[in-house]
């Protein structure tokens, strides 16, 4: 962590001895070990912490598009429904079908007034038609 070598910690264990003194060298090193300790399970603790936020919000992210992704299917849906539930027209349904030109027929024949037996008969058949 901060790259002390051996020689480093033996120069610290010195000057400890000297500054504190033989009798309560060990005490020290006892109440030091016991912060290092402290320190090192407080770094790792908040270590622990930062992971388990950070997954989180991975998580709460992948939520969040995972939600949209589902409301896009259920739009999708929606409007696929729409489109089911809609009357089917009848294909068949125009002015050219079976039905329709029966209709324009019985319209036609109920129109045309009646002059005579041979208003049936065309043009060419009826010659004193053409000259009036």
């Amino acid at each position: 962590m901060f790259d002390i070598g051996f020689l480093e910690i033996c120069l610290i264990a010195v000057i400890a001895l000297l500054v504190i003194g033989p009798d309560k060298l060990p005490g020290a090193a006892r109440t030091a070990g016991l912060w290092v300790g402290r320190i090192r399970n407080f770094i790792s603790t908040v270590k622990q912490d930062v992971d388990r936020e950070l997954k989180l919000q991975e998580m709460q992210e992948a939520i969040k598009h995972s939600e949209q992704h589902v409301h896009q299917i259920v739009e999708d849906m929606g409007t696929g429904m729409e489109k089911i539930n809609q009357p089917i027209a009848d294909p068949f349904d125009n002015e050219y079908s079976s039905k329709n030109l029966a209709d324009n027929e019985s319209k036609e024949v109920e129109t045309k007034p009646l002059d005579s037996p041979d208003s049936n008969k065309t043009s060419s058949d009826n010659p004193a038609k053409i000259s009036s």
